[in-house]
């Protein structure tokens, strides 16, 4: 209880909006993760087309590519005097640049191969023959994804998405290229805390720290125990 008054105290209505931002963001884009990640994953995980490795590999460019070039092309797409820009603002009546949606975009962009790559790996996996048995009963595509790709691919799936969750809650140099620091609205935690940093504040900045690093750790120890227990009772095995 007194630890909790203590963060209260050290913790600003600004710190505490940036970590409203960070969970926002990081929400939303585990979400459009799974969504764009699972059917991309999967055209990967049974494709054999010749260009296979080039699209593996531009999905996999963000775990190389430094990340201010990647904002810095970012930013530059989302400038107001370009196409997407433009379109962006037609559409939507606001800037693109420097805006929360800049900064989903960004996220989605930069943990797209964090959350493609476990998904992958848990299709290449999967028994093909189940999949023609099931075809051979009469269930179609969309009956086989649900009741049988689904249910034995959660190890995937639930390490896909805590990945991107984490990924994006720890982005600092994407975020700041495309997003800048505007308190409430584009101010993310890590930002935040380099903020802090800068300005002497350390007192503040060792709790958002040290929330990051408990944050960080109780969710590597999620997903490692839930692998455990998954490799233990695979789906479809009763456990006795």
């Amino acid at each position: 209880m007194r630890s909790l008054i203590e963060m209260n105290s050290m913790l600003s209505a600004a710190d505490l909006a940036a970590i409203v931002v960070t969970l926002k963001l990081a929400t939303i884009t585990t979400i459009i993760l799974l969504l764009v990640g699972l059917p991309i994953a999967w055209w990967l995980a049974n494709t054999r087309v010749r260009a296979k490795p080039l699209v593996e590999a531009i999905v996999a460019l963000p775990l190389v590519l430094p990340p201010t070039v990647l904002g810095f092309y970012l930013l530059l797409a989302f400038a107001p005097d370009s196409p997407v820009g433009q379109l962006w603002q037609y559409l939507g009546g606001e800037q693109l640049a420097f805006s929360f949606s800049a900064l989903v975009i960004g996220s989605v962009i930069y943990s797209l191969p964090f959350a493609v790559q476990p998904l992958q790996a848990s299709f290449e996996q999967l028994p093909k023959s189940l999949l023609e048995a099931a075809a051979t009963m009469g269930a179609n595509g969309r009956d086989q994804f649900f009741s049988i790709i689904l249910p034995l691919s959660r190890r995937g799936i639930i390490g896909a998405a805590s990945l991107g969750f984490a990924h994006t809650v720890g982005e600092f140099g994407v975020i700041l290229m495309i997003g800048g620091n505007i308190p409430g609205e584009t101010q993310v935690l890590s930002i935040a805390l380099y903020d802090r940093v800068e300005t002497l504040q350390y007192s503040s900045a060792h709790w958002m720290a040290g929330g990051l690093i408990v944050f960080s750790l109780l969710l590597l120890g999620f997903i490692y125990r839930f692998n455990k227990t998954a490799s233990l009772y695979p789906a479809g095995r009763v456990r006795s």
